[in-house]
């Protein structure tokens, strides 16, 4: 069975967020930042070399295939934000819809900039995503996320 490629590491946050090369996008991963660690009550931790998570559970696909993750989080991509819903996007959906301009994949939230969204429903999506994933035993389906839908 193939191990999880992005583990949980002792890098500083702080250290890669002052890294993003951009400073809106900077500025954006200090906000989203302060907003999952009030969702989530839990300090910020990076998992692998470019995804800022919060909180941790232990999933099981009926697969066999097993690991840890993190409840929520997200990476400051060249283009893009990507933020984690590792539950999926089902019970979020209606919130997304009030949202603004974005993106999404199986389980993830694609936005340019915070300043295209609005970050009160995003605050509302990231806490029920939370709930969701710490109600659940796994994260989103394995299989190949559908690219490219548009809100």
């Amino acid at each position: 069975m193939p191990k999880p490629k992005t583990k949980k590491t002792e890098a500083s946050v702080e250290d890669f967020i002052a890294s993003v090369k951009d400073a809106e996008q900077r500025k954006d991963a200090r906000t989203l930042l302060r907003l999952m660690q009030r969702a989530t009550g839990k300090k910020p931790k990076l998992w692998g070399k470019g995804i800022v998570g919060f909180g941790a559970f232990h999933y099981r696909y009926d697969s066999g295939h097993e690991g840890d993750t993190f409840l929520t989080g997200f990476s400051p991509r060249s283009k893009k934000i990507t933020i984690y819903f590792m539950a999926g996007l089902e019970n979020v959906e209606p919130l997304l819809k009030k949202l603004g301009k974005h993106s999404t994949s199986v389980g993830c939230l694609h936005v340019r900039r915070l300043a295209d969204i609005d970050t009160k429903v995003l605050d509302s999506a990231v806490r029920q995503g939370v709930k969701d994933a710490a109600s659940r035993k796994s994260p989103t389906s394995p299989s190949k996320p559908k690219r490219g839908a548009r809100r």
